[in-house]
């Protein structure tokens, strides 16, 4: 088990209110764009089975030596052979918007057995009056945050630009996802919550 915390971000920031919301007697877990691992690992404390998926060969490696009681996949999420409903729970952070957002969206809704529940974490890009002065208005405490949590992370992870908004992101989001709750978060990010029918 690995109960440190080694490093704190803005992205681990959410991992508290993914975890909470992993069903009861969740059997089997997926984490979408997984990183190094520590989310994954975080999870195989919840769930029977978990699953951490990313294209990244350096992160896997670097997931597989830190978490063994965690199954790590290299490859593309929306082509890997993953089991249609196979999963009570499916999460992805700062991920989706590597992918196309829709497909990623529509591969994890099918990933899910009925009842299952995801949660996705994203980026979005600021397109609106509303936006900026919301973004300008979170920056002090976001720096402030930043500065006494000592944020880092591990090296080498891949980065990106979303280029999607966060309407966008909503509007998209409320097509595939029926019912889908959405939230924009203080530390620049918003989050999807759906459970399948």
């Amino acid at each position: 088990m690995h109960d440190e915390v080694p490093y704190w971000n803005t992205n681990v920031a959410r991992h508290p209110g993914i975890l909470r919301a992993v069903p009861p007697g969740c059997g089997a877990a997926l984490d979408v764009g997984c990183g190094d691992g520590l989310l994954a690992a975080k999870l195989a404390r919840r769930c029977g089975r978990v699953v951490g998926v990313d294209s990244d060969g350096g992160m896997v490696a670097r997931a597989r030596a830190a978490h063994g009681e965690v199954t790590f996949l290299e490859g593309d999420f929306l082509t890997l052979d993953l089991p249609a409903g196979g999963f009570d729970f499916v999460c992805s952070v700062t991920a989706v918007h590597h992918m196309d957002f829709t497909a990623a969206l529509t591969r994890m809704r099918e990933l899910l057995h009925p009842g299952g529940v995801l949660v996705v974490v994203g980026l979005a890009r600021e397109a609106t009056a509303a936006d900026w002065a919301r973004r300008i208005a979170a920056a002090p405490l976001v720096r402030t945050v930043k500065a006494l949590r000592r944020a880092g992370g591990p090296e080498g992870m891949p980065t990106a630009a979303p280029g999607m908004s966060y309407r966008e992101i909503r509007e998209a989001a409320g097509r595939v996802l029926p019912g889908v709750r959405y939230r924009w978060h203080v530390l620049r990010r918003y989050s999807l919550t759906w459970q399948k029918p």
